[in-house]
């Protein structure tokens, strides 16, 4: 069964200027109706090469609290590898689409991993404005490599550099938010299950859309994982959700967007709030992003960590085994 990518829907609709109607959202959910119009408050960042160590730890531990998400600049990811990052995916995106079906998900699989456009039941049926290309970039006994673009060919090398520096990263991040729940440096690492943790790539590609005030790229959620780092190109779309208002975040070139996920919430025992976001699209241009998402192993239990627990503070979550999880959250399916 050939599976239809909004690449090629996106080719077709603007020549008519309409979209199907399973990409139209319902008023509740339209950004031209949903997005606030009044000055936006700005989505904290953090200066990561800031010589005083305090104040970045209490600006990432406010952020996640209050937003649970924030960009972060001097971060030590160079400049010049995040834009080959871009230009390898956006290379990938451009080929033919029988090179694109080369690493396409099996129908059959029970993983993410490969080319694909459909991820998450929707209730309503609405489809989202969106292709993308899932693959793991960490641990190497996680990669399969059979899901790595052949072409562009320098792909594989610029992503195998990636990892290294987003990993370093990620621990930056949860060292200081570990700390920042009163616990040793490496307490979220292993609550994520230390060495074993997965590093997925996602690439978003979110062709024009002739009707940008209907549709959605990506509808409203919150991450599987237990941290995600983006960086996004140059056209807008990321919105959060805050004070029952969804705004608008500012584009910082370079900049590494940080979302804390589920699993964070979780074994911070909601000490740390999981964002809940959503994509707009361009009538014009091409949106694209590239997140990262640090997960635990398929089989790791992920809940409250016991020394944020007791009697003056039960726990408020069930425990998971993280593939349990994501079946129930992908299908809806009640997580208490």
């Amino acid at each position: 069964m050939e599976v239809e990518r909004v690449q090629d829907i996106s080719s077709s609709s603007l020549l008519n200027e309409a979209i199907p109607l399973e990409f139209i959202r319902s008023e509740k959910e339209q950004p031209a109706i949903t997005t606030f119009r009044g000055p936006t408050p700005a989505i904290p960042v953090v200066d990561l090469g800031d010589s005083d160590e305090e104040s970045v730890k209490r600006a990432v531990v406010k952020a996640s609290e209050e937003w649970g998400l924030f960009q972060v600049v001097n971060h030590g990811i160079p400049r010049e590898l995040i834009q080959r990052l871009q230009d390898v995916g956006r290379k990938f995106f451009e080929l033919p689409s029988s090179e694109k079906e080369s690493v396409a998900k099996p129908v059959d699989s029970k993983d993410i991993e490969g080319y694909g456009t459909k991820l998450q039941k929707d209730l309503e049926g609405k489809k989202a404005w969106v292709d993308h290309l899932f693959h793991r970039i960490w641990p190497p006994s996680c990669v399969n490599y059979s899901f790595w673009p052949k072409n562009p060919p320098e792909y594989r090398e610029v992503n195998e550099e990636y990892a290294v520096h987003v990993k370093k990263l990620s621990e930056t991040l949860l060292g200081i938010l570990s700390e920042g729940l009163g616990l040793k440096r490496d307490a979220l690492k292993e609550g994520l299950g230390g060495e074993t943790a997965e590093y997925m790539m996602k690439i978003n590609y979110y062709p024009p859309c002739p009707r940008p005030d209907l549709a959605l790229g990506v509808p409203a959620h919150t991450d599987l994982s237990g941290i995600t780092l983006l960086v996004p190109n140059e056209v807008p779309g990321l919105q959060v959700f805050k004070d029952d208002h969804w705004f608008d975040a500012e584009y910082i070139p370079s900049a590494v967007i940080v979302h804390i996920g589920d699993q964070i919430m979780r074994l911070s025992n909601g000490k740390y709030k999981n964002v809940l976001h959503r994509t707009t699209v361009d009538k014009e241009k091409t949106r694209m992003s590239w997140p990262v998402f640090v997960e635990p192993h398929r089989e790791m239990i992920v809940g409250p960590l016991p020394e944020l627990t007791g009697e003056d503070n039960p726990p408020k979550f069930k425990p998971f085994a993280f593939k349990d999880y994501s079946y129930r959250k992908l299908n809806k399916l009640p997580l208490d």
